[in-house]
């Protein structure tokens, strides 16, 4: 028989029961059948489909200066913003048409903190973030090669492709390996390592005039030394112009210049002393100035000239050696075709101020960076391939056999 008080407490007990049940089911369960419309719907516990992925990792610190950037899945990007950490320097960029992908207008800066803020909605409104603090990789960590010629020039039949890298390279054949330079002439073109830090590109024979060379640097991310890493990735083209090759005689003091194959002028020049020869050999030209300083200290001379004016001034070596108009000449030498007067440049007879119809100025006026100028029979030695951009006085065996690939 149950007494009152032991029925009152069995009813506490089933309705304490009742009531955590209840409480479970609401804290646990929740609505198998709740939808977000976003128009008023129940809120939904899925997640966005959109998955958001920055190349570079946060707190990373060697990330890339040009493959930096944002994807989406499953959605579109809405806004991406990239700024320089600290300072909050916006960093231009844009989404691509389909939404997929947001990369920065412009190479980043080596050593340098960024912070990029994404969102992107997935097909059904729901909106997904990510974001990401990071620095590039430093300049002691990394290596850039310095290369000519540039972009959309174009230039003479002897101008060769050349790096000069600011580290020395210890992986000749990756970094080799990841530069490639095609003709449409179709000729073969073969690197050749200078030292560490030189790679210079030349086919067999000079350039075919008109045609196109393509070079694909693809050094990114490429090991070129212990930890140290190139972060240059682009293409670049030029073009050869018509063929030009000019020889310096200076058996007989002139220049005959020969352009397609037909000789178009014979000049007068003035090369180098008895005491100061003019290299023999191929010497591409590498700059041109309408006026220069040359100084003879600078070049391993005592102080005999220093001429501020120089004219039409087109270098042959690094070394020093130029082609240059000389207004400066003697008026108690022979003239110009005579006598070698000069520290071993190749000087043209010119007028002070660079004007006035000289050969130094028509020889100026129709010459390109890359043309070739071939000295003979002077008494000097031949200049050394790295002297310049002077590749072609290796035979094509010891070129080939200076390649890593």
């Amino acid at each position: 028989m149950t007494t009152p008080d032991i029925a009152a407490r069995r009813a506490l007990v089933a309705c304490a029961a009742l009531m955590v049940g209840a409480f479970s089911l609401t804290a646990c369960g929740g609505s198998a059948n709740a939808t977000d419309d976003g128009k008023g719907g129940k809120e939904s516990a899925r997640t966005s489909a959109a998955k958001i992925a920055i190349s570079a990792k946060d707190g990373s610190t060697g990330a890339s200066i040009n493959a930096t950037g944002v994807k989406v899945s499953g959605g579109r990007l809405t806004q991406v913003k990239m700024t320089v950490a600290g300072s909050g320097q916006a960093v231009p960029g844009a989404i691509s048409a389909d939404g997929g992908s947001w990369k920065p207008k412009q190479q980043l800066e080596r050593g340098t903190k960024y912070e990029i803020d994404a969102t992107a909605k997935d097909a059904d409104g729901r909106t997904a973030a990510a974001n990401s603090i990071f620095t590039t990789v430093s300049s002691a960590n990394s290596f850039i090669g310095t290369y000519t010629p540039d972009d959309g020039t174009t230039v003479g039949v002897g101008m060769p492709v050349s790096f000069t890298f600011d580290k020395a390279i210890t992986d000749k054949k990756a970094v080799q390996s990841h530069i490639t330079v095609a003709s449409s002439s179709g000729q073969q073109v073969v690197g050749h390592w200078f030292g560490n830090q030189r790679l210079d590109f030349r086919p067999q024979d000079y350039w075919k005039a008109g045609s196109k060379v393509t070079m694909k640097i693809d050094l990114d991310g490429v090991e070129g030394t212990n930890g140290v890493y190139g972060v240059q990735k682009k293409t670049v083209s030029f073009t050869i112009g018509r063929s030009q090759v000019s020889t310096v005689d200076v058996g007989t003091q002139t220049m005959t210049v020969v352009r397609d194959d037909k000789t178009i002028k014979s000049v007068p020049i003035s090369a180098g002393s008895p005491q100061h020869t003019t290299y023999n050999g191929q010497m591409v030209i590498s700059e041109k100035f309408t006026q220069t300083r040359m100084d003879g200290s600078t070049v391993g001379f005592g102080g005999e000239y220093d001429i501020s004016d120089v004219p039409h001034a087109m270098r042959l070596t690094s070394s020093g050696t130029f082609i240059h108009g000389n207004y400066w000449y003697k008026k108690g030498n022979p003239p110009f075709g005579r006598e070698g007067t000069s520290h071993g440049c190749v000087g043209l007879a010119d007028v002070q101020g660079a004007q006035g119809d000289t050969s130094a100025k028509w020889f100026y006026d129709n010459s390109l960076i890359g043309d070739v100028v071939i000295v003979k029979n002077s008494p000097d030695t031949t200049v050394a391939p790295d002297n310049g951009l002077n590749g072609w006085n290796m035979s094509w065996s010891a070129w080939n056999a200076g390649s890593a690939v």
